[in-house]
């Protein structure tokens, strides 16, 4: 049976405390804590002191002493939480608050009961029976929303190894997910791509499968996930759809884009009808001549202007553009509603490679911008950007490193199987001996790991970024800046080698558009020529000779 934590629940205990008496305790959220005892009406909760024998110890006396004094040679371990009805055990771990101010609260009362470290916490909660254990957990480990009071337990945080454990489930997950519909989209993959028709029933089949609120925290409405899940889920759409997984990328850029320019409550409120409403993000923040204008009014702005090519600007249900103010020119990252009878979406001539990016000319005349639309300033200027908004441009850069590498490993994938012999009574099967054809893929294969390697080794330097937050500097912004963009210029040449190369081991077959092999080549080479190598290497090579930092532009 199910058993809520009732609200408002009376002052418990931990280890002796008055929880009310800590000014960081705070109330278990209403939910479902699992399969609890049952009891009458509310449940109340009550964290009392147990204790055991120490190990190897006669339990009530001195060493060496028998009679006099009787001292309990025991020490406290856990914790119990204690219903109306029945009681259930639950470990000290969780009962702990990251701050270790708290920590040092419950020490003072009950030192030995409270762990000195995070290590002391693993397997303290093995004592919980199996159908206890998860639901308590998942109750119990969540951080608690702000605004709901306080009541018995403080906050809580996952031992390291339990946290891991959890992050490396909802990954597998999400990568399951995003199989699922890569394996969905190549099956009409060619068809589609020939077709060229706008990508609504793709976007669909990306909400339906959840990947469009992937980045948006779960209290948010969310899936809650990280980057680097984010660019594997990119990598993997992007070998089955290249043009696809450049929009699933922008859209997760730009909508992540709020928490790099923007302030904590303006980008919750953004991230929570974002996943509300199920949006798909369009457009982009590079810089572009001409440049969208915003003219100052009491209300707000008003955005002129018109730009080419803003990927998914055809589909998005939100645009996030960069627009100059006429009387400051200050640039600033804007959010519009493309429904507005001002914003005009059209086809700008069909490229012939990422055919399905949503891409086109969009025209704003005289559309109403509020000051809560505005995400935040992109000036370049010092001072203006923090290290931690700096960041942007690496993680934009870092999707066109996943896409670049989801479509290698797609047509690599594909020319394996063309150049596999078909196993047949007639020509039964035997491993293609060409030296020349299996060099050819020794070199892709190599090209494609190397690069993937590359792109690993920035993305890891990237996370920790992140996740330094505020307390990033610029040293290491640019350095992480430097490594995106030598993944970027390695997986912009390995994509367009092997996009190439793999036609040329194929042969006269790759020719065929019933195969649509050459849909591969087309869509690297696309995205390669709006972001160019030398540009890329150029930045590199500065860091290097001169330990200058990379200029902050965001790509197209």
């Amino acid at each position: 049976m199910s058993t809520s934590v009732a609200s408002p629940a009376p002052p418990a205990v931990a280890c002796g405390v008055a929880a009310e008496a800590s000014p960081r305790a705070a109330r278990l959220p209403p939910a479902s804590v699992g399969r609890l005892p049952e009891a009458g009406g509310a449940v109340r909760l009550r964290l009392e002191k147990t204790t055991r024998p120490r190990r190897g110890r006669r339990p009530y006396h001195r060493r060496g002493v028998r009679g006099g004094e009787r001292r309990p040679n025991s020490r406290p371990s856990r914790c119990q939480i204690t219903p109306e009805a029945g009681h259930f055990e639950l470990p000290t771990a969780a009962v702990f608050n990251p701050l270790s101010t708290v920590l040092e609260d419950l020490r003072g009362h009950c030192p030995r009961s409270v762990p000195r470290s995070r290590a002391a916490f693993r397997h303290q909660d093995r004592a919980l029976a199996p159908e206890l254990r998860t639901p308590i957990r998942r109750q119990l480990y969540e951080p608690t929303p702000p605004g709901h009071g306080r009541a018995g337990v403080t906050v809580q945080e996952p031992a390291v190894e339990d946290r891991a454990a959890d992050e490396g489930a909802d990954r597998a997950r999400w990568l399951h997910i995003a199989r699922e519909a890569a394996d969905d989209l190549a099956m009409d993959a060619v068809a589609r791509e020939q077709a060229g028709k706008t990508p609504f029933d793709e976007v669909a089949r990306l909400r339906e499968a959840g990947l469009l609120t992937l980045l948006i925290p779960a209290e948010h409405g969310g899936g809650g996930a990280d980057w680097p899940t984010a660019y594997a889920v990119v990598r993997s759409i992007a070998t089955a759809d290249g043009a696809i997984g450049q929009l699933l990328g922008c859209h997760y850029f730009l909508s992540f884009s709020a928490r790099f320019f923007a302030g904590p409550a303006l980008s919750a409120r953004v991230e929570r009808e974002s996943a509300a409403g199920q949006w798909c993000w369009g457009g982009g923040f590079a810089a572009h001549d001409p440049y969208l204008f915003l003219t100052a009014t009491p209300g707000g702005y008003l955005l002129d202007g018109h730009q080419s090519c803003p990927t998914g600007a055809r589909v998005a249900d939100r645009l996030a553009v960069r627009a100059v103010r006429s009387d400051t020119g200050e640039p600033l990252a804007v959010l519009v509603d493309p429904a507005h009878p001002g914003v005009v979406c059209g086809d700008d001539g069909e490229t012939f490679g990422q055919r399905l990016a949503a891409g086109g000319r969009v025209e704003f005349d005289s559309v109403p911008v509020t000051d809560d639309d505005v995400i935040g300033s992109l000036s370049p200027d010092e001072g203006v950007l923090s290290p931690f908004a700096g960041l942007a441009a690496p993680v934009a850069r870092l999707i066109s490193v996943q896409l670049c590498l989801g479509i290698a490993e797609g047509i690599l994938a594909e020319a394996r199987e063309y150049s596999r012999p078909v196993n047949s009574s007639a020509q039964p099967y035997s491993p293609p001996q060409d030296p020349y054809v299996l060099t050819a893929y020794g070199e892709l294969t190599v090209a494609a790991r190397a690069a993937s390697a590359l792109a690993d080794q920035a993305l890891d330097a990237l996370d920790q970024g992140l996740a330094r937050g505020e307390d990033l500097n610029d040293d290491e912004c640019a350095e992480i800046a430097v490594l995106a963009a030598a993944a970027e210029a390695a997986a912009s040449r390995a994509a367009q080698q092997i996009t190439a190369r793999a036609l040329d081991v194929i042969g006269a077959e790759s020719s065929s558009s019933r195969h649509g092999l050459d849909r591969f080549w087309r869509n690297a080479r696309t995205h390669t020529l709006y972001e160019p190598v030398s540009h890329r290497l150029r930045e590199v090579g500065d860091y290097f000779l001169n330990g200058a930092h990379p200029p902050f532009l965001l790509p197209s």
